[in-house]
């Protein structure tokens, strides 16, 4: 009855196994298909690009933390039935490339729909277009000065780990050491990576601001 690349529409009142939420209505693409012990059969789907762009931002988020693909879905054969594809494959292709764009950081949780928020229609291979819209929220979103350590080892030059400095403004932009922030440290002024830097005050809302930077420019 099914094959692969027929297209097909989950049945109504389906819930997802994984979220419980009611998936009935969404269709795609069979991609597989698969038998277990007792002869059931269960196949794979690959999501259709209306069904991508109709599917809930908190299902996406949920499966990047949890490792899910939200690309696909395995049902068992009963769940679905065929039904006349309404997009073309290159159609799924550009949908899937525009919310991994959208939900790149939404593995990190929290701290990466934060990240998501700074990074706002950057394009994530744009790495200098990336560090130059930090630029614009650091500056929107820090208060200066504040006081700050070192805590990367440093392989030359007056600073250190451990020292402590305090933070005056930002700088600019390197294409290899992301933002440059403008410090003081006994009397001296220096410019200085913001990624080796760790805001002192935890409780400061510098510092969570300050460690999404370092989380991103880590993992970038």
């Amino acid at each position: 009855m099914f094959k692969v690349g027929n297209s097909v529409v989950v049945k109504p009142a389906t819930t997802d196994p994984d979220f419980g939420i009611n998936i009935g209505g969404w269709q795609g693409r069979i991609s597989g298909m698969d038998a277990n012990e007792r002869g059931q059969i269960f196949i794979s789907i690959q999501w259709d690009s209306i069904t991508l762009k109709n599917m809930p931002g908190s299902v996406i988020e949920q499966c990047e933390e949890r490792g899910l693909a939200w690309t696909e879905i395995v049902l068992a054969a009963k769940a679905v039935e065929l039904t006349t594809p309404r997009d073309t494959e290159e159609d799924v292709a550009k949908a899937v490339a525009k919310l991994a764009t959208k939900y790149a950081w939404s593995y990190l949780g929290e701290q990466g729909k934060r990240i998501q928020r700074a990074l706002v229609s950057v394009d994530p291979d744009d790495e200098m277009a990336a560090l130059e819209a930090w630029e614009e929220y650091l500056e929107g979103t820090l208060t200066f000065p504040f006081q700050a350590e070192i805590d990367e080892w440093q392989e030359r030059g007056p600073l250190q780990a451990g020292d402590r400095v305090k933070v005056t403004g930002i700088g600019l932009v390197d294409d290899l050491y992301g933002i440059i922030v403008d410090l003081r440290h006994e009397r001296r002024k220096y410019a200085f990576p913001l990624c080796d830097l760790e805001v002192v005050d935890e409780n400061s809302p510098n510092y969570q601001i300050v460690e999404d930077y370092r989380v991103w420019f880590a993992n970038r």
